[in-house]
């Protein structure tokens, strides 16, 4: 899978672990994914948390036939933080035909809950 110049590179997300209903990614806090008052944005933890379902999803769809889109996110932003790693775990909780269900965890290098995230992802044709 190619990633540059796409908004996981931009980002400076990466994949950690990929297995069949989990997925593990890292993303740094750093001037491209802070908010004016030096938090990091909640706007880039959404980010993280529907790259790590989409990422999971697709590798439980026939890539030759099928594609996974989001369809729907929510995130609740528990804690701040100014620097370092968060890190994005991400596990299905549903498998349907036409849809998956993910929850993603992002928690800081203390394993402290930053942002609990669900992800909805809707199982389309190409």
């Amino acid at each position: 899978m190619n990633l540059e110049n796409t908004l996981i590179h931009a980002l400076g997300m990466e994949i950690t672990s990929l297995e069949k209903g989990k997925v593990i990614a890292t993303m740094p806090v750093n001037d491209r994914t802070r908010q004016p008052f030096g938090l990091l944005h909640g706007g880039a933890s959404v980010a993280l948390a529907e790259t790590v379902a989409s990422i999971g999803a697709l590798q439980l769809v026939d890539q030759e036939k099928e594609a996974a889109v989001g369809l729907e996110i929510n995130a609740n932003h528990i804690r701040g933080k100014r620097d370092g790693i968060v890190t994005a775990h991400g596990s299905l909780l549903h498998q349907g035909r036409t849809t998956q269900i993910w929850e993603i965890r992002i928690v800081d290098e203390q394993d402290k809950l930053i942002c609990m995230s669900r992800c909805t992802m809707a199982v389309i044709k190409k």
